[in-house]
This record gives C-alpha cells, sequence and structure tokens, in this order.
C-alpha cells in the first residue's frame, strides 16, 4: 500500500489547473489534497468532498480573497506541510506547490502548468502598471522567489510540462528535462450538446465574437477592448477579475461584459458566437480548446501553448488535409488583431465544424488521464525497483 499528497497551489475556482487536478483524483481517488488556500464551495461538488487540508495562512481573515498579497509567505507555507506519512507526492504547480517537502525515500512528481509566471518570464505583464516604490519592492520579492523556486526543484524527481512552451521553460530556468503531457479539454455536458447541436459554424444570426478569461493585466483584454471600440462590431466578455471594472469603462455600447457565469450559460455563450478572440500569451490554453470541442474557431496571438492546439489558416498542417482551426496574429498590436479578424471574415468558409471537433478531441480528458497514469505508474514502478536494490 502507498499513500499519496496531491500539493495544489490553492482552490479558489474550477480554471484549467482545477479542472488538470480534478482527473489526477479520479486516477487516484484515496489521496489526500494539500493547498495554501481553499475557498470552501468554490471547486467541484466531488472535489470538495476531499480531505483537503490548508496551510496556516487560512488562520488571515478575508485570505481567499486576497491571498495573493500574501505571495512572501507562500514558500513558507507550502513548506510547512507534513508529508512524511506519504510515500507518493504529486505536484499540481504554477507557484509554490512543488516546493512542498517530502520524507527521505518519497518520490515527487511535479506536473508543471508552468514556473512561476512573474518570477522568469512575465514580471511587466503583471506589474508595470504599480507606482515605482511598490514595483520595486514586489521585484525585491519576486527576486527572492526565484531563487526559491530555483532551489526547490531540486526536491522534484521528475518533471511533466502541459506544453512544449512550458518544457522549454522548465529546461531554461531549471535545467531540468520533462515529459508533456497536455492538460484535458471537456466536452460540453450531454444535456447541453442536445440543447444547441450539432452547432453550425456561424449560427443564424450570430452577431458577436467571445472572450472567455480572468480580466487580469497579463490576458491582453484591453486589447480586444481597443480593438472592438474602434470596428464597432459586437464582442462578449465572460469573466471577471481585477481589470474588470477598468475595463467596462474603457468599453463602448457594442462590448457586453457578462461576468461569471455557471457552465449551462457559458455553453450557450460558445454556441451563439462567431469565433473566440484569444489575445494573450498563455503557458497552453484551455479555453481556445473549449471553443474547438464546440465547434467555434479561435482567433489568437502566437504564442504560448496555442501554438500546440490551434491549426492556423495557411498552415503545414492545413495543406496536409487537416482543415484550419484558427487564425492568428503575430503581435500584441490593435493592427495585428484587426488584421486576423478580417482575414477570418474572409474566409467563414474554410472552417469545418467537423474538423475543430476533431481537433479538440486529440487533447480530450481520458487521454490525459491515461497518459499521466502510464506516466506516473512507470517512475513509481522504477522507483520501488531502485529503492529496492
Amino acid at each position: 500500500m502507498r499513500k499519496i499528497a496531491i500539493v495544489h497551489d490553492w482552490l479558489t475556482g474550477m480554471r484549467g489547473g482545477e479542472k488538470c487536478l480534478e482527473a489526477l483524483l479520479e486516477l487516484y481517488p484515496g489521496s489526500t489534497i494539500y493547498t495554501l488556500v481553499h475557498k470552501k464551495g468554490s471547486v467541484a461538488a466531488d472535489m470538495e468532498k476531499m480531505d483537503i487540508r490548508t496551510s496556516l495562512l487560512m488562520r488571515i481573515p478575508g485570505i481567499e480573497r486576497n491571498y495573493r498579497s500574501f505571495l512572501p509567505f507562500f514558500p513558507w507555507a507550502i513548506e510547512s506541510f507534513d508529508l512524511s506519512a506519504y510515500d507518493l507526492v504529486i505536484s499540481s504547480s504554477h507557484c509554490a506547490a512543488k516546493g512542498a517537502r517530502k520524507k527521505e525515500g518519497a518520490l515527487h512528481i511535479c506536473y508543471c502548468h508552468t514556473p512561476i509566471r512573474y518570477a522568469w518570464k512575465f514580471f511587466d505583464e503583471y506589474f508595470s502598471r504599480e507606482n515605482v516604490l511598490k514595483k520595486q519592492l514586489i521585484k525585491w520579492i519576486v527576486s527572492w522567489m526565484k531563487k526559491w523556486d530555483l532551489k526547490t526543484n531540486e526536491g522534484v524527481d521528475h518533471f511533466i510540462a502541459n506544453s512544449n512552451a512550458v518544457k522549454d521553460r522548465i529546461k531554461e530556468y531549471y535545467g531540468r528535462d520533462a515529459a508533456v503531457i497536455y492538460p484535458p479539454v471537456s466536452e460540453p455536458h450531454p444535456q447541453n450538446t442536445m440543447v444547441h447541436g450539432p452547432w453550425s459554424m456561424v449560427p443564424e444570426g450570430s452577431t458577436y465574437y467571445l472572450v472567455v478569461s480572468a480580466l487580469v493585466p497579463y490576458k491582453r483584454v484591453d486589447l480586444a477592448v481597443e480593438v472592438f471600440n474602434k470596428n464597432k462590431k459586437e464582442l462578449v466578455i465572460v469573466g471577471t477579475g481585477t481589470e474588470y471594472e477598468k475595463l467596462k469603462k474603457k468599453a463602448g455600447g457594442n462590448i457586453h461584459f457578462a461576468g461569471w457565469v455557471n457552465d449551462a450559460e457559458l455553453e450557450d455563450y460558445y454556441a451563439g458566437c462567431k469565433a473566440l478572440i484569444f489575445p494573450g500569451e498563455e503557458d497552453f490554453g484551455i479555453v481556445p480548446l473549449e471553443a474547438q470541442m464546440r465547434y467555434k474557431p479561435v482567433i489568437a496571438y502566437a504564442r504560448g501553448g496555442v501554438l500546440e492546439t490551434v491549426i492556423p489558416m495557411g498552415s503545414v498542417q492545413g495543406g496536409n488535409g487537416t482543415s484550419p482551426t484558427g487564425v492568428f496574429f503575430d503581435r500584441d498590436t490593435p493592427e495585428s488583431l484587426e488584421e486576423a479578424i478580417a482575414l477570418f471574415e474572409k474566409n467563414v468558409s474554410a472552417f469545418d465544424p467537423e474538423g475543430l471537433r476533431n481537433n479538440a478531441l486529440s487533447f480530450g480528458r481520458e487521454r490525459f488521464k491515461r497518459e499521466m497514469r502510464e506516466y506516473i505508474e512507470a517512475k513509481w514502478e522504477e522507483h520501488v525497483n531502485a529503492c529496492g536494490s
């Protein structure tokens, strides 16, 4: 018998990382979850029923809303977890989780969504709008966290990256190799599919484009707002975040902010849109695959994970019998995004609904679970054999 701990940065909503965690828990349902902060009721019902153990940060009033303000305490909090009872530690990490301390003789496998984004690559995208004094303080904290992040990667036995882009970062920053296993994309709930489908590429009467995103600076939703303010086309923005009020004040009457929506409402927005606008650089990005799974093409900034999940017009793949699933824009400028939208509108007929869905299906949930199980069990067997010898 082996005891398994799964360490996840925080549980405050069901985003891409939490959907990976959900699938992992289906593979290893007897695991204990360790997390810095847990906002009760914020994740899937089955996950809420699990044995979830939080850090001492949970004693701070209001921590569920303001946990990011306690970034300097994350290393201490994650290292304070007592994992001495566990033989296998699986960390699901984009911030501090990989720094969890295993007992001697245990195996630690990290599923890395990215090395800490704001420490290694995207500092300006996160903090450029802060005042000079605050920015300098944050820079000092992040510099210290970078050193901690580099040191604690030594406690990880094996890395799995969620994309080739992240694999390259792990190699560049940590000097470590990593396997690549793509995150899972979920199919629409059968009830919603019965209501809407099969959906056509552009439903009759559809007038709007769609953004589905957390409203934070690095997602570059401001770029989409600027473009649609100018072109006067309809845009629906689904999501909440620190930029919500600022973006809403900036937006014209042709831009609708839906805020947070439930799963059924999100299906409706996908079903009725022309295409998804994806203006930021993501490590992987599950939303473009959710759109393709629902027969919708993607207009995306040509950086990060979309290079592995979207087949652009004019690509080699598209020329070999696989229909395109999106249009890329190469520069993060309003002009470049506007050109991509114009190209899409001139070539709507080039996007085959089944081709879109089939591309997304290759990133499905069962594929993720199979590949994760095969990898983890192979490394566990190697570990046991090495300990036995």
